[in-house]
């Protein structure tokens, strides 16, 4: 293999990482650990080794380098600390220049009967509390110095009884217990509230730093908005509890899978002496079915009694009685298997039966970040095996089972995202070779149908928009267009393709009993609820769900955030805040005078008269949506076909006011 072969792998390798941060490492032909990094965005950071001009000391380590690993993480943070961990444990040659042997500092609460809080990177075995360690000073300092301004609580270093309070005290930073101005008690509750926050129960906390935010913010106090900002990131970062590094000093797995098809891929997090030192995945085949799968895994990873620490935590499954029952009898093990339960799974009825020993069962938000990073991990892994194998039985059955003439290698999903008829969107996510081709996602605005609710109208104009285009320039068609929905869906589809003169296979995947339609045939295909080709079609459902419901949440916050005045002629930002206070809504200016307009923003009587007559004018065209809207809505459940439409669309709304904003790295274009 020569060094252009190993640099172009290093390159792939690079390309394909996640988004997500996480820490990478750099081996050698040996397999030795050579380098050790942290990274807030993985894809970004490991491709910059491939571009532009590099240093001498890039060039070296890629010259010694013949393969990357990289193991994700649930925050930055968490990166950092890990990748403290993996330099100490592997020593790794280009990393000397990072040895610096000073640890992370954490924050203590002394034990006093009026107990100080301060930063320290020293641990005292004195009855104090600990919390951390956080990798992030500036926070941990931002933080801090919150708690001062929120808590009444002493700055001195040593108290002191006094005869007069300090500056603090008439600053209303210090309830000045050094001259018995405060109890004991009542002092220790803003203590306890303190430990509270750090444990991960100060939403009110939270919640009252926002409204103070939103506050000032009103008020044109920007300063103190961004000032609260930073307190409640700060917070936000505390709060989290850290499972790179604890105080903890037991041994312990944490076992998580993901599944696709038959391919599997388990994660093992590895914490020793209450640090994670690291991860090991491992790939198989399986056909069992999911609750199985934690038991089988175990089986064989556990073979030697050594190899088991006292506890491993594992997600919920019924098969628990039988897992302990093995260790104990056939690896003559006291190690504790205890389930990690989230809200989801607390109301699974796998764990029903171990609600006789609680203590069996873990809530803490340690455990389960650990749990959630483990399987992230895992996800990860099945996301590179399916792209390495192109997922091709899936594809093969998809052919047979949908009596395709070729694989369906260019697969096109659509999807209509809009809430009550407004901001109507239609996504449009292509998979290539069984995989995300987000270079050929698109969006449209859709024009025929906005301030309506036809599903069927929206989904004609998207594929005949789409298709009229590659048709016109001459490009490549796909091999399959699944739509969202039922037969409806997919006749509505199908004869726009006719129209065009088109002969592209369309399916409909329907959402209640995973069906699958065919133009012309209302008899649905069912497929095996673990088969390759279902799977397939899922995903390429579900990224049309994600991709139209965070199109449509964009729209609806800009047209929130954005004044209706500033559609009006000759009105800018000062403006249409003078018309806003004076005013409040588009209908009360479109009824106001032509004197109190001009008397509001200052302008002559012409000018006047020209935002009245645009105002009115806008206003008409609002109404005329609005009964458009109530007309679509009250024929929505004239039939049943049009009430399960209503519930579609009842759907896509609760989706669209949860949906993160998870747009891909290059934003797709719209369509005309």
């Amino acid at each position: 293999m020569t060094d252009k072969t190993i640099r172009e792998k290093l390159h792939e390798t690079a390309l394909k990482a996640p988004l997500s941060s996480g820490v990478y490492l750099w081996r050698n032909d040996q397999d030795t650990v050579i380098y050790v990094g942290k990274a807030k965005n993985l894809k970004n950071r490991l491709s910059s080794y491939f571009s532009g001009q590099v240093s001498i000391k890039t060039r070296l380590l890629i010259s010694h380098a013949v393969s990357i690993e990289y193991i994700t993480t649930t925050n930055e943070y968490e990166a950092l600390l890990l990748e403290n961990n993996l330099i100490k444990k592997y020593n790794p040659r280009y990393n000397i220049c990072l040895k610096d042997g000073k640890s992370y500092p954490v924050l203590r609460i002394t034990n006093e009967d009026f107990p100080k809080i301060f930063k320290t990177r020293r641990i005292m075995q004195d009855g104090s509390k600990y919390f951390g360690p956080f990798p992030d000073v500036n926070a941990l300092d931002t933080f801090i110095e919150t708690i001062f301004k929120l808590y009444p609580v002493r700055h001195c270093r040593t108290l002191r009884k006094r005869d007069t309070p300090c500056l603090y005290y008439h600053m209303n930073q210090c309830k000045a217990p050094c001259c018995n101005k405060i109890s004991k008690d009542s002092y220790n509750n803003y203590i306890g509230e303190i430990a509270g926050l750090l444990e991960g129960k100060g939403e009110e906390t939270v919640a009252k730093l926002t409204e103070q935010m939103k506050a000032a913010a009103k008020e044109l106090n920007f300063e103190k908005a961004a000032r609260l900002r930073d307190g409640i990131k700060a917070l936000m970062i505390m709060q989290n509890q850290n499972v790179v590094e604890s105080f903890d000093s037991d041994d312990r797995d944490y076992i998580a899978y993901w599944s696709e098809g038959e391919l599997v891929s388990f994660t093992v997090l590895k914490v020793r002496g209450g640090k994670l030192l690291g991860r090991e995945n491992y790939r198989v085949e399986s056909l069992n079915d999911d609750e199985d799968l934690i038991g089988e895994f175990m089986a064989v990873f556990y073979d030697d009694p050594l190899t088991i620490p006292p506890t491993v935590y594992i997600p919920p499954t019924s098969e628990y009685a039988h897992i302990a029952k093995w260790l104990q009898e056939e690896k003559s093990s006291t190690a504790e298997i205890i389930l990690v339960m989230t809200e989801h799974s607390r109301q699974s009825s796998v764990i029903s039966h171990q609600q006789e020993n609680p203590e069996l069962i873990s809530t803490l938000p340690r455990d389960i970040a650990a749990l959630q990073m483990a399987k992230q991990n895992a996800h990860e892994d099945i996301v590179r095996r399916l792209r390495d194998r192109g997922d091709m039985p899936a594809m093969e059955e998809l052919k047979d089972k949908l009596g395709l003439d070729v694989l369906p290698v260019r697969i096109e999903g659509f999807d209509i995202a809009h809430i009550g008829g407004k901001w109507p969107v239609a996504s449009l996510i292509s998979f290539y070779n069984g995989n995300p081709d987000k270079k050929n996602y698109r969006y449209f605005r859709l024009k025929t149908t906005d301030g309506l609710i036809d599903d069927f109208a929206s989904m004609k104009e998207a594929v005949s928009r789409r298709y009229s285009r590659l048709v016109n320039d001459q490009l490549d068609l796909p091999d399959l267009i699944l739509i969202d929905g039922g037969i409806g869906q997919v006749n509505a589809v199908e004869s726009i393709l006719q129209t065009l003169g088109l002969d592209i296979p369309v399916a409909g995947l329907a959402k209640r009993d995973e069906e699958i339609y065919l133009p012309g045939n209302s008899t649905p295909i069912c497929l095996p609820k673990r088969s390759d080709g279902l799977r397939l079609l899922q995903r390429v459902r579900d990224e049309t769900h994600r991709f139209a419901t965070s199109r449509n949440q964009n729209l609806r916050t800009k047209e929130n955030v954005d004044s209706i005045f500033l559609q009006l002629p000759g009105i800018g930002d000062a403006r249409a805040r003078k018309l806003q206070i004076q005013f409040t809504t588009l209908e009360n200016l479109a009824n106001a005078e032509e004197s109190a307009i001009a008397q509001c923003i200052h302008v002559r009587g012409q000018e006047a008269a020209a935002i009245l007559l645009a105002a009115k004018d806008l206003n008409k065209k609002r109404e005329e949506k609005k009964t458009l809207q109530k007309m679509s809505l009250g024929n929505a459940g004239t039939t049943k076909e049009k009430a399960a439409e209503a519930k579609y669309i009842e759907d896509l709304a609760s989706l669209a006011l949860v949906a993160q904003d998870q747009a891909v790295a290059n934003e797709p274009p719209e369509y005309d």
